[in-house]
């Protein structure tokens, strides 16, 4: 379905990032007061009529600031993708500051915009008061009719939103919008320290430059989502920043990027934890691991970069060597790849399908309960207190993760070592054997009514 784009444009430090969250009610842009901190193409699908059964979406996409100097030497790349979203938007939002006024760069802004030939809504923003707002009027100089925002002070928002769509009708574009937008199947975040080719990975799998790449860590700043589809199936990957350990951040810019890294894991359906195969794994990969599991979610280790050891290092070296750094993930799957020629990807992904499957299905009470009698007599629970503790049943009370629910008339009696018994156990008999399973055990006293499993 043919969703319209409205790109937000304009020189750096007018606010583009802070008027993209603003209008989607969403912290997703990195906002800094240092220029040039959005690089990438940021997107999110934005509905237009939030309280209505009829929503009018459009993707918004939020862009890198027009003539910056990037400090990395990634102004070509950043323009590349500037480029992309003017060439591809229906509308564009031509944002400038009230507060500054015109400057000599706007001016080169509006004539490339001109060009075009596209639609164009002036916003100014920055217009936190009255004064502001006239002084706004200096930018009707361009040709365009000045709509005065205020993303910090959240002032203009719906009559923004609503300016957006009547051009959009006016230009014939929201009558094939009116279908609700298909749900992805799966999320997949990807994660890892930095340079180990996150976004190459996300490049080959669209095949388009759709995030910059560069040898150098630290390139990718924002957390992005990526909407791809699989065999006619939607689903999303969201390139995250390298991540940093939590004493290597050193400024506002790499806590936030560091930030969006860990939520883009909690949103995740399924991770792919990416390694280079040529370095070894590092303290802060384990740091990383640490959130994984304290998220629960599904995790592919994925080998990076495998061309360069072939002939040097057999896969199954390097395995063991991820099972023996994380031995309470030995569940988990690994991929070699080749991010860089696609080699592997498919098959990746086509797993990590399967886990979130795993990860979302249900067993019955009555199959969890023969399950559990059958892990309790091959392997009695010891004695607490010189009592035999009892279960009574167990039932799976959640999905993704699957989480299952004991209950025993002495709960401190199951040690972590038991538990652990009992989680494998069941990930050997049911189809969670790659995913991470939640066990709870709950006080329930015996009565008459209720037996213990047995």
């Amino acid at each position: 379905m043919r969703i319209p784009k409205v790109a937000i444009v304009g020189r750096p430090n007018v606010g583009k990032s802070s008027l993209f969250n603003w209008l989607i009610g969403q912290r997703v842009s990195i906002v800094d007061p240092v220029a040039g901190v959005t690089r990438d193409r940021v997107t999110f699908l934005l509905d237009l009529n939030p309280e209505d059964d009829e929503p009018q979406y459009i993707e918004l996409i939020d862009t890198g600031g027009i003539g910056i100097v990037d400090e990395d030497n990634l102004s070509e790349h950043i323009e590349e993708q500037i480029n992309i979203a003017l060439q591809t938007a229906d509308i564009i939002l031509f944002v400038v500051d009230s507060r500054s006024g015109l400057v000599p760069l706007d001016e080169e802004v509006s004539v490339r915009l001109r060009r075009l030939g596209s639609p164009v809504l002036l916003v100014a923003n920055k217009s936190d008061n009255e004064r502001d707002e006239r002084n706004a009027n200096e930018f009707q100089r361009f040709g365009w009719n000045v709509i005065t925002v205020s993303a910090k002070q959240k002032r203009g928002r719906v009559n923004l939103t609503e300016i957006i769509k009547e051009n959009l009708i006016a230009n014939d574009l929201l009558h094939e919008n009116k279908s609700r937008v298909v749900e992805p199947m799966m999320k997949l975040a990807i994660v890892g320290r930095r340079n180990v080719g996150k976004s190459t990975f996300i490049n080959t799998l669209l095949n388009e430059d759709r995030v910059i790449t560069a040898d150098l860590p630290g390139t990718t700043r924002d957390s992005i989502d990526v909407r791809f589809d699989l065999d006619g199936r939607e689903f999303i990957a969201i390139d995250t920043p390298g991540f940093l350990r939590r004493k290597g951040v050193k400024s506002d810019l790499q806590f936030y990027s560091t930030n969006r890294a860990e939520k883009s894991i909690h949103r995740a359906d399924v991770v792919l934890m990416f390694f280079e195969a040529c370095s070894q794994i590092q303290t802060l990969e384990k740091q990383l691991l640490g959130f994984i599991r304290e998220e629960m979610k599904p995790c592919i280790f994925v080998v990076n970069k495998w061309d360069t050891m072939v002939g040097q290092m057999p896969t199954e070296r390097w395995a063991e060597y991820i099972r023996e750094t994380f031995p309470d993930f030995r569940y988990a799957p690994i991929a070699f790849i080749t991010g860089k020629t696609g080699k592997n990807i498919k098959m990746t992904l086509n797993h990590a399908q399967m886990l979130f499957n795993q990860s979302t299905q249900r067993i019955s009470t009555a199959q969890l309960n023969k399950l559990v009698t059958a892990a309790l007599d091959n392997n009695p629970p010891p004695l607490y207190h010189f009592h035999k503790p009892k279960v009574y049943y167990t039932s799976q009370v959640a999905i993704a993760p699957p989480t299952i629910v004991l209950f025993s008339n002495m709960p401190d009696a199951f040690s972590a070592q038991y538990q652990r018994y009992l989680v494998n156990f069941l990930r050997d008999e049911l189809p969670f054997a790659e995913v991470p399973i939640r066990l709870i055990i709950r006080k329930r006293e015996g009565n008459t009514k209720e037996k213990e499993l047995s």
